[in-house]
């Protein structure tokens, strides 16, 4: 992402003092935040630190109790149900960390990507099949798979589908939850610089929650770090982690490197 673009540019997403609790300590308190189009937002720290339930508020998956989300201008919060559906179908996507949960595992995987395009419309046969085909190219899932079940596949595998059904629609804006996670090192490598491509040829916004910062530094521009619920530091994703300035981030950055 060019920031001298993004200080002139419209912000895709505006966040304003978001929270949701579930107790004095636990969830995320007054986060705020811009994202610009063709940006990458690394959320990271450790369990219980607020980045999933600040993730799942931000994607409509639970109300939080306060704030605001502005998509393009538009109050997110304030839509219909109906409304924030049709938003999670066509320009936002949600990848979660256990495929399983984003996946449908009784159709095959030719239908998990067609369900999307069918979604907004799509009828003909003849293109939902071409298109779930181009997909499972783009993520280096052989064709000959393409009516097999999820459950046939490997977790990696798995995850690559999720990620084809969610991407098939070309949104705008892509949650990312842990992605990597659960998987070996050497799938998690592979999948990695199939993340990072898509994300450069898509022009693809994302924001990506992950303990790891290795994952972060290889795909986020730029970083919150967040402790006890809230944004204890935030910038440049290598200025955070070459050079922290809050004492959690030093900690976090120096448990990477002592291991």
């Amino acid at each position: 992402m060019d920031l001298l673009h993004a200080q002139t540019a419209t912000p895709l997403l505006q966040v304003s003092g978001l929270t949701k609790l579930y107790g004095p300590r636990t969830g995320c308190r007054d986060v705020s935040f811009d994202l610009y189009r063709g940006e990458v937002l690394g959320i990271v720290g450790e369990s219980g630190s607020g980045k999933s339930t600040l993730l799942t508020s931000l994607a409509g998956h639970q109300r939080p109790d306060r704030g605001s989300v502005l998509w393009q201008g538009q109050d997110v919060l304030a839509l219909p149900e109906t409304g924030r559906r049709k938003l999670m179908r066509s320009d936002w996507a949600y990848v979660h960390q256990n495929p399983r949960d984003g996946l449908r595992m009784g159709v095959s995987a030719g239908a998990n990507i067609g369900e999307r395009l069918m979604a907004l419309g799509a009828r003909h046969y003849g293109e939902i099949r071409a298109a779930a085909l181009d997909w499972l190219a783009r993520v280096e899932i052989d064709a000959a798979r393409i009516d097999d079940r999820p459950s046939a596949f490997s977790g990696g595998m798995q995850q690559r589908l999720q990620i084809a059904r969610n991407l098939v629609t070309g949104p705008k804006l892509v949650f990312m939850d842990e992605p990597t996670g659960g998987l070996d090192v050497s799938v998690q490598a592979r999948l990695l610089d199939l993340l990072r491509g898509l994300v450069r040829d898509l022009g693809l916004s994302v924001i990506i929650v992950t303990h790891d910062l290795a994952v972060a530094r290889l795909l986020a521009d730029r970083l919150m770090v967040m402790k006890d619920g809230r944004v204890v530091e935030e910038g440049l994703t290598d200025q955070v982690l070459d050079d922290p300035q809050h004492s959690y981030t030093q900690l976090l950055v120096s448990s990477v490197l002592q291991v």
